[in-house]
């Protein structure tokens, strides 16, 4: 008995869903006089030009994880001033069936329709995510309910809403741009290479000074100067500073190393180099030592300075002569 309870209630669930879309869906002619794929590339946009019963496919690209909404900017010309009221504008999505380059019959779920405003330029803005930060304007209509990417593509159509035509009406051409709204993020992605010593150690990311997880999957930051910092108890620190641009990926490259000291000399190629009795080949590669105390020995001819050194674990060490001349006047 409850399984049929259970049954009979999910055949009404899916029957009252059924009947909801059906009413808020509509059957309609239609022509599509243009298809527009907006892609992270389109900062200015596509623009195409319209009729009184003309639309546009518009879809998006699989990738558009710097897009945060589209805008598109209607421009009448002038003589459209003396028919406030004959056309209307509507926006679309559920396209049932995608039409062609025919005019064919489409069901489709209104996002918008109303008639175009007694005015030269009209500007609607639909976000695509709940957090799209967009703000309404007197200049602008801003949708307040987003539409997801997965109802795309959408459908912007005019239409003839008056029994009262004459050639001007007719020959109205309206200029329609599509572009995105790009959000003021870009994407940053930090690859961090281990040593081979150790190899798991653990280390703490921090972007502006915030602890942050899963940069190698990429974490969406304001565009601007920024600075990561790593941090690690098994590995020498690591300091950088980078600038994000708005709509760009960047990528960072951190090498880990170990906490052995390392010890850099500076002198002339004549001197030679001892720690602890030992030569120093000299190579561009810095010296790795053991921590704790190291005697020092620069030779240059018959001059040599020696000095003992406190090394401490996981820091660099820069070792220099210093030659100065002296002039005094009796």
């Amino acid at each position: 008995m409850n399984n049929i309870r259970t049954h009979i209630r999910s055949y009404l669930v899916l029957l009252l869903l059924f009947m909801n879309s059906m009413l808020n869906a509509e059957i309609f002619r239609v022509l599509v006089k243009d298809r527009i794929k907006l892609n992270d590339d389109m900062v200015s946009g596509v623009s195409v030009s319209l009729s009184y019963d003309d639309s546009v496919l518009i879809s998006l690209d699989q990738d558009i994880r710097f897009i945060r909404g589209i805008e598109l900017e209607l421009t009448a010309p002038q003589s459209w001033l003396n028919y406030e009221g004959s056309i209307a504008a509507g926006l679309y999505s559920n396209i049932g069936k995608i039409p062609g380059t025919t005019p064919v019959y489409v069901e489709a779920a209104p996002l918008f329709f109303e008639p175009l405003p007694n005015k030269i330029q009209t500007v609607y803005q639909i976000p695509l995510h709940a957090r799209h930060g967009l703000r309404d304007t007197p200049y602008l209509t801003l949708f307040k309910t987003p539409v997801s990417p997965k109802n795309f593509p959408v459908l912007f159509r005019l239409t003839s809403v008056t029994k009262e035509w004459n050639n001007e009406l007719k020959n109205l051409r309206f200029q329609l741009n599509v572009k995105p709204i790009f959000s003021d993020e870009g994407l940053l992605i930090v690859n961090v290479q281990r040593p081979k010593y150790p190899p798991n150690g653990s280390y703490s990311l921090l972007i502006d000074e915030q602890v942050t997880d899963n940069l190698s999957d990429g974490i969406f930051i304001k565009e601007g100067e920024h600075s990561l910092t790593l941090l690690s108890q098994d590995y020498r620190a690591e300091k950088r500073r980078f600038v994000i641009e708005r709509g760009k990926t960047l990528s960072l490259s951190i090498v880990l190393h170990d906490l052995t000291p390392l010890l850099i000399f500076e002198a002339p190629k004549q001197a030679r180099i001892f720690v602890d009795d030992a030569p120093v080949a000299r190579t561009s590669v810095p010296l790795a030592v053991e921590p704790g105390k190291h005697d020092i020995r620069i030779q240059l001819s018959d001059y040599t300075i020696m000095k003992t050194a406190a090394i401490e674990k996981g820091k660099t060490y820069r070792i220099a002569i210093i030659m100065d001349m002296r002039i005094e006047e009796e």
